[in-house]
């Protein structure tokens, strides 16, 4: 078979339309912000167009006017155009190009999806390079294929550096659309809902791998679930994936019938559920079969296949791992299970970034805490902790004081949510009641307090 060469392919480009949405900003500068969070220089396949472009998004992050005369100095001084006269000759000609301000984004959808087109044409060679060359392995190879597909269909990009300069533009669009209140001054997650949870850490970050972290019995299994479907129901277009690495499917759905219905864990095991419950029951069934929750309950699976999975699914809201130490990693760091666990966390909070969704994983504590005076969990006391407080953006612990002083207090069903770690905000504790019978955790409202308890 002959080898693959780019050369030999027609890469597909459209000249007209780039110098279109090129002489229609030239006529109308505010354009450019319409179009400027969905074209790149990249997007232009003329070199000319591709300069022309990141010139006036340079203009427009310095705050210079964008016209023929600005435009030509600068294309000159960045080697465009031979000379000064020829730049303006030729920026004249596109603003005499310029279409109805209406019809520019739709031009520039145009752009984008040539452009995806090329990067599908060179992925294809890279993949085809790849799996001729005879040293890949086969497992890694179907990853990068996944990945790179994945990639440009999420408009990211995966080799090399990304130029600071469209960024700094989003971000000067954005805070100039909040100026005219056309936009919310903060971005934030999808809720948890626990309000004053999502106060803190702003929400369920697209991007942030959220650890929850506490000793058996405290309920950070069902405090997970109850992020899940309160995250589903509140978001009902958004997909919820749970990866049950320790419970089935069906026991699972169990926890979370018994929780939105508010039936007693045990009566649900036994199938004796009091007549006067069933409506509840019902309508809580009901509820869940309008969410989109995904649950995945096969056993020994890696961050790869989880990746390979969520890859398959479209506009995925949040992941939720219950939980890290049932994992399996393959290869050199196998068996090592500090080195196991750095794995398993880099890669959860690669895949968080290179999916855009909240990742919740589940892990275990030490034996620490039962040691001490103060029960209450520390970062330390993360087992076999390896880079996890460093990968995590978020680290959440569950302590409930009745766990470890039956006798000493009357707050059975108190429970606190210590933010261990927060990469965008403060640390402290929030204050949750837990109702075991129902597995279920819910809010205590309009306080919450800073940590030294």
């Amino acid at each position: 078979m002959a080898e693959l060469e780019i050369s030999d392919v027609n890469l597909p480009y459209n000249t007209d339309a780039e110098q279109m949405v090129l002489g229609s900003i030239i006529a109308d500068p505010e354009l450019l912000t319409k179009v400027t969070d969905k074209l790149s220089p990249e997007h232009f396949f003329r070199k000319t167009h591709s300069g022309i472009y990141s010139v006036m998004q340079k203009l427009f992050v310095s705050g210079k006017e964008i016209n023929i005369i600005s435009l030509s100095e600068y294309c000159a001084r960045e080697q465009l155009f031979d000379s000064l006269d020829q730049a303006k000759e030729y920026l004249f000609k596109l603003s005499m190009l310029a279409v109805e301000s209406s019809s520019i984004e739709s031009y520039a959808q145009f752009l984008d999806e040539k452009f995806v087109l090329r990067e599908l044409i060179y992925a294809s060679r890279e993949i085809f390079e790849k799996a001729t060359s005879g040293t890949e392995d086969p497992a890694a190879l179907l990853e990068f294929a996944e990945r790179r597909i994945f990639d440009i269909r999420s408009d990211k990009e995966t080799g090399g550096l990304l130029l600071i300069e469209p960024t700094v533009v989003n971000v000067l669009r954005h805070l100039m659309r909040v100026a005219q209140n056309l936009e919310p001054a903060e971005e934030r997650g999808i809720g948890s809902g626990f309000p004053n949870l999502d106060k803190v850490i702003y929400g369920l970050m697209p991007t942030s791998l959220i650890l929850i972290a506490a000793r058996p019995g405290m309920g950070k299994t069902s405090f997970a679930m109850n992020i899940a479907v309160n995250a589903a129901r509140m978001n009902r277009d958004k997909k919820v994936a749970i990866f049950s690495l320790e419970m089935s499917r069906s026991q699972l759905v169990e926890r979370m019938l018994s929780s939105e219905g508010k039936i007693n864990s045990d009566s649900m095991k036994t199938g004796q559920i009091d007549k006067s419950h069933w409506a509840g029951l019902y309508e809580a069934a009901e509820m869940l079969m309008q969410t989109q929750i995904y649950v995945d309950d096969t056993a020994n699976m890696t961050v790869g296949e989880m990746k390979a999975k969520l890859r398959r699914m479209n506009n995925v809201g949040l992941v939720v791992i219950d939980y890290i130490g049932l994992i399996t990693v393959k290869g050199k760091n196998s068996g090592n299970k500090v080195a196991e666990v750095t794995e398993i966390t880099r890669n959860l909070k690669i895949m968080a970034k290179e999916l855009n969704v909240p990742v919740i994983a589940l892990s275990q504590l030490s034996r620490g805490p039962d040691a001490r005076e103060d029960k209450r969990p520390l970062l330390s006391d993360l087992r076999d902790s390896g880079s996890v407080e460093q990968d995590a953006d978020v680290v959440l612990f569950l302590y409930r004081d009745y766990y470890y002083h039956k006798e000493k207090t009357d707050h059975i069903n108190a429970c606190e949510c210590i933010i261990a770690k927060n990469r965008h905000g403060k640390q402290c504790t929030i204050p949750l009641r837990w109702d075991g019978e129902y597995t279920r955790f819910s809010s205590v409202e309009d306080r919450y307090e800073d940590p030294g308890h």
